[in-house]
């Protein structure tokens, strides 16, 4: 009986600061030692952190990964421990992604990354091409200093496995994982039973299973070995690095991490059977046959054991239930530790939110909320970073400690109810018991008297004062009275982030949180430069829908009931005057609902449909509630407005990726910002379509299976909305 115990980690790193990830990787190495393990994997690029992006470019961050890499092997925390680190590496004036193996201050391999990352939020070709030589291992000449400190000139370099004397293994890097022909497969066959998987995965919603159903599937039909580390937290951008560290054997997971955690460093151990691996595989016909006439992959030679021989006592690692979060709770925890990590990397004080008593500032809220608890429980837990981290932001007195999460949000989270004339007494009310119940300090503060200085100003200008449609007003002047209040409420909430700290005799700076959803992005349905411009927006990438599941959540888990008010209340900006026969609603004001949006959001990116395909999608999506002549008309009211509001997309406010469907222009929905709004190629091929079909007169009905792959799973029920309103906030 060969037994193997084996580590792998979830690492916070920060990209660029190699002080702190230097540390992560050596504490990880120090902990897996203690447990016992003679394996070690880490996260992908852990030495640089994922998120360099173009410092990658810069001959300096290969050279200090190389010269924190010899840090490690100039110390003991490689002896008797095989451990794959993750760095950057240059050969023959090419950027390569690899691991390192290195065991007993030596480096025994470096596997350069075969299949990389480019779609999506990944962009790994602009600094690093793939290893296309699968049929030999080449010589790497060491850096000078590296040589010279470890007696060792050359190592081998490329694209193979480890044979050592009781058990052979091999690395995958992140990409490789869900590639269609895997390095796995050819490993498999040549009876390598440990695969060590170095990744840098984010996170988005409702994403987890899939990555969990592809490891323990890697094993399931290929048995073996699969250890997978991860990033975990933000390492310097918009993305968060969701850990769930794992070790799956023949397609069982045996042990799996946190995947939201304020923990700078987290390993988990399994101690495996390696014959039953061999004896998994001998069981199935097909893949002996397959791997009776493989193709020879080189290998690297190690006179070296790993494993352990059977004691009394020793029983290889059991099972484990896969733990999976609601979307609800993703949206709770992986926001608040992206926030987390923000603050306190940022050398900021605090946050700063304008709470209006809607559902998306109120989602913020607790969100920032959220945050408090989860420190508060991992300092109650004994994390010694955490409470540091505390004592600083929240400026603590010698000897004091925070025990209570509403005390440490009096501390470093403000909200700002700024109201006007158009604002109800039902927001402030809301905004002032949510801030409480959180225990924020709140300040209701009402701009009437700012937002009557402009138009006073306009009316010395021009001689003309604006007014609001309900009182007789054209578009133009009810978009431009809209517009005032919102960019005050930005401008305010500025200043107040920068002096309140000083107000209170603190030191630093408050961020400003933003707090647009995903669905008025792509729809345009904000002031450009208004509360949705901040520092930071943690619910940027999330769907209105998402949110209001979250906040009936949040009122029950959270303990924050007045939640529950702000779910049930009908979605309203609060930016026209409230009349007896007109009160302003989001919907209305859109022409379209919010799961309507979500649909468009999903076909458009996901599905990758223009507004012609979208169009005959919706038609079969419809069909029995709404004409060809009605689809058109929603079609070509979303891409109108989606096309005249693109613009706002480059000013959008850094937000936490969380949606597949995000709009965000920096890096995930990559189009441009000027479009003809009237798309006339496009919509005269849906008239023409319409009339077809309205001339043909024969509709199907879908399937239960076809809706839901053609709405992105989402529900059916689609409430209808007169397209044609005005936007209140183009925002130009």
């Amino acid at each position: 009986m060969r037994l193997l115990r084996v580590a792998t980690c979830n690492l916070n790193q920060w990209a660029m600061d190699f002080d702190t990830n230097l540390r992560n990787v050596k504490e990880s190495i120090a902990r897996a030692k203690a447990a016992g393990a003679a394996v070690r994997v880490g996260p992908e690029l852990e030495l640089t952190g994922y998120g360099c992006e173009d410092h990658f470019l810069e001959q300096d961050t290969t050279a200090h990964a190389w010269e924190c890499l010899k840090d490690i092997l100039t110390g003991d925390y490689t002896d008797n421990i095989l451990c794959s680190i993750g760095m950057p590496v240059i050969f023959n004036s090419v950027r390569y992604n690899c691991q390192v193996f290195c065991l007993n201050r030596k480096i025994i391999m470096i596997r350069p990354k075969m299949s990389l990352a480019n779609d999506g939020n990944y962009r790994e070709f602009r600094w690093f091409s793939a290893w296309t030589f699968k049929d030999e291992i080449v010589e790497f000449q060491l850096p000078i200093e590296v040589s010279e400190a470890i007696s060792q000139d050359t190592v081998p370099f490329g694209y193979g496995y480890m044979q050592f004397l009781d058990v052979s293994l091999a690395a995958e890097t992140c990409e490789e994982l869900f590639t269609a022909n895997a390095p796995r497969i050819d490993l498999a066959l040549n009876g390598v039973e440990v695969f060590m998987n170095a990744s840098g995965s984010h996170h988005q919603l409702r994403k987890l299973n899939l990555r969990i159903d592809s490891i323990r599937n890697a094993t399931k039909t290929c048995g073996g070995v699969y250890m997978y580390a991860n990033q975990q937290g933000c390492d310097g951008g918009r993305l968060y690095y969701d850990g769930c560290c794992c070790i799956a054997v023949n397609g069982d997971l045996v042990a799996q991490g946190s995947q939201f955690s304020l923990k700078d460093v987290e390993v988990m151990d399994a101690l495996v059977d390696l014959d039953a691996v061999s004896s998994y595989r001998a069981s199935v016909s097909s893949f002996r046959e397959q791997a009776s006439h493989r193709t020879n992959v080189p290998f690297v030679k190690v006179p070296y054991k790993l494993c352990q021989s059977f004691r009394n006592g020793m029983v290889p690692t059991s099972p484990v239930q896969v733990m999976y979060h609601c979307p609800e709770e993703e949206i709770a925890f992986g926001p608040s530790c992206w926030l987390w990590d923000y603050l306190r990397r940022s050398q900021a004080s605090g946050f700063l939110l304008p709470l209006s008593g809607g559902a998306d500032s109120s989602s913020v809220a607790a969100i920032v909320g959220c945050m408090c608890q989860l420190v508060i429980k991992d300092i109650k837990k004994g994390d010694e970073q955490v409470k540091a981290d505390a004592l600083r932001i929240g400026q603590y007195k010698d000897g004091e400690v925070p025990t209570d999460s509403r005390e440490l949000a009096k501390r470093l989270f403000y909200t700002v109810y700024m109201g006007t004339e158009n604002s109800s007494e039902d927001t402030r009310s809301r905004a002032k018991r949510l801030a409480d119940e959180i225990g924020s300090f709140h300040l209701n503060v009402p701009i009437d008297c700012i937002v009557s200085a402009f138009l006073s100003l306009f009316e010395t200008l021009t001689g003309k004062r604006p007014r609001y449609k309900v009182d007789g007003g054209s578009n133009i002047e009810n978009l431009g009275l809209q517009n005032i209040q919102a960019r005050i409420r930005m401008v305010l909430a500025f200043m107040m982030a920068s002096l309140m700290p000083w107000v209170h005799n603190k030191s630093g700076f408050y961020l400003v949180l933003g707090s647009s959803n995903v669905d008025e992005g792509l729809r345009g349905y904000l002031t450009k430069y208004d509360c949705s411009s901040a520092d930071i927006n943690p619910i940027g990438s999330v769907s209105k829908q998402d949110l209001r599941a979250f906040l009936r959540w949040a009122a029950i888990h959270l303990k924050y009931s007045s939640l529950a008010e702000v779910e049930s209340a009908p979605p309203t900006a609060e930016l026209e005057p409230i009349r007896a026969n007109y009160s302003q609603l989001d919907e209305v004001d859109m022409g379209m609902t919010y799961e309507e949006l979500s649909i468009y959001g999903r076909l458009r990116k996901i599905f990758r449909c223009g507004p012609v395909s979208m169009f005959q999608n919706l038609c079969h999506s419809w069909c029995g509630r709404l004409s060809p002549s009605e689809v058109a008309d929603k079609v070509k009211h979303f891409f109108k407005y989606y096309a005249i509001n693109r613009h706002k997309m480059t000013v959008l406010t850094p937000s936490y990726h969380a949606e597949s469907y995000s709009p965000e222009d920096n890096r995930f929905d990559l189009r441009q910002f000027l479009y003809n709004s009237r798309w006339p190629y496009q919509f005269r091929k849906i008239n023409e379509l319409v009339q077809e079909m309205d001339k043909d007169g024969k509709w199907e009905t879908p399937t239960e299976g076809q809706l839901a792959m053609q709405t992105g799973a989402q529900g059916s029920g689609m409430g209808v909305v007169a397209a044609g309103s005005a936007n209140p906030s183009a925002g130009f």
